[in-house]
């Protein structure tokens, strides 16, 4: 029988609107985002982490009183139960820091019920979503250190966000300037309209399920490497290339074979990612500072030369092009680039599921059914 809808068919829901929000904004053509209407680049320089996180979430600006309970809540609830860090030694060595956070997140939401039956009051749900921003860098820090055989370190309440996050992961209070460049990171990498992780959000947060299985989903999204690995590769592929003369020999075996290049397209943007101008600047900062890396110099000769072939087609750096080489600066591992994403985007994704939430209907698409019709069963001794 022939499909009638055949012609609404769109491969991974492109160009598919699935919901009205209000939250973020992008426009593609000229490269520009903002959230709750305020230009992105905007809150990079004037606002914190803390302050972008309570616009996500309740769609204005804070007052200083209003921003003084908000990060003081956020610092109350920053600590983790035991149990939980006994959990995490059970994981093997091995496990990769998405994973384990994944399940540390879904593990929350036993020692933190909410109402089976999805009905939140307004002080539920402010909770929630301050248990969670506030714990997501406890855990990824947790974890990093337990993995190599040291004790967890207790986050300080009179430490930023970001500097605790710093300050946890190694014992020692960061300088200033990469607290700032933290800051600035988690603030870029907050939001960005309905992508995979936070369409996964929608979801299971359609389903009822509560914020903490609905924000586990949005982690298992992230951790594809179509989705937030991607910086992971972009650093895996400037070590390989190795040296500044090898780019364009490396270029060129890509373009030939039409293979991917890391950090390079994006499915939204068709000029370069605001994001990614931001955290090249917060590079150049850093060095100024702390050194020159020549990494740096590899991807500055990638992003000139790869806009000679590529730029014409909308190919130009992400957001994951230059974030790698801003986190290893700052010592940060390879493999925590990921789950950094995942401390800021929570805010993000808290603020769509605080929205699925006050229009909920639950999420069915149908689909274009392709196999065969009416075929009678065979039993197995005539097979």
């Amino acid at each position: 029988m022939a499909n009638t809808n055949i012609h609404c068919y769109s491969p991974g829901l492109a160009g598919i609107p699935v919901t009205e929000s209000s939250i973020s904004s992008v426009d593609g053509t000229i490269g520009y985002l903002e959230y709750r209407g305020i230009d992105i680049e905007q809150l990079a320089i004037h606002s914190s982490f803390e302050e972008t996180s309570f616009l996500l979430l309740n769609g204005y600006l804070p007052s200083q009183a209003e921003m003084d309970i908000f990060d003081g809540d956020l610092r109350k609830h920053r600590r983790i139960k035991f149990r939980i860090r006994d959990i995490m030694k059970c994981f093997p060595e091995s496990a990769h820091p998405m994973d384990a956070l994944q399940a540390c997140v879904a593990v929350l939401g036993m020692f933190y019920p909410l109402p089976t039956d999805g009905k939140l009051s307004e002080e539920q749900i402010r909770d929630v979503g301050r248990q969670l921003i506030a714990k997501l860098p406890t855990l990824v820090a947790a974890h990093a250190r337990m993995r190599n055989g040291d004790d967890p370190i207790q986050p300080r309440d009179d430490l930023s966000h970001a500097a605790n996050f710093l300050y946890m992961l190694t014992g020692d209070v960061p300088d200033p300037l990469a607290e700032r460049i933290m800051d600035v990171a988690f603030i870029v990498h907050a939001e960005h309209t309905i992508n995979a992780s936070t369409f996964s959000t929608l979801v299971t947060a359609s389903t009822q399920a509560d914020a903490y299985t609905a924000i586990s989903a949005a982690i298992g999204a992230l951790s594809g490497p179509l989705h937030g690995g991607a910086n992971e590769d972009v650093l895996k592929m400037l070590d390989e290339i190795g040296s500044v003369d090898r780019v364009e020999s490396y270029l060129n075996d890509k373009l030939q074979r039409k293979a991917k290049i890391a950090g390079l397209g994006h499915r939204v943007y068709k000029t370069k990612d605001p994001r990614a101008t931001l955290l090249q600047k917060l590079y150049t900062d850093l060095t100024e500072k702390f050194g020159a890396d020549p990494t740096y110099e590899i991807a500055k000769e990638i992003e000139t030369l790869s806009q000679l072939s590529l730029g014409a087609k909308g190919v130009c750096p992400n957001v994951d092009f230059y974030s790698g080489i801003v986190y290893r600066k700052l010592g940060i591992p390879s493999d925590l680039f990921t789950p950094i994403f995942a401390i800021a985007r929570v805010s993000g994704w808290l603020a769509h599921w605080k929205e699925q939430l006050s229009n909920n209907r639950i999420y069915r698409p149908t689909q274009i059914y392709t196999g065969k019709s009416k075929q009678a069963y065979i039993p197995i001794d005539q097979r």
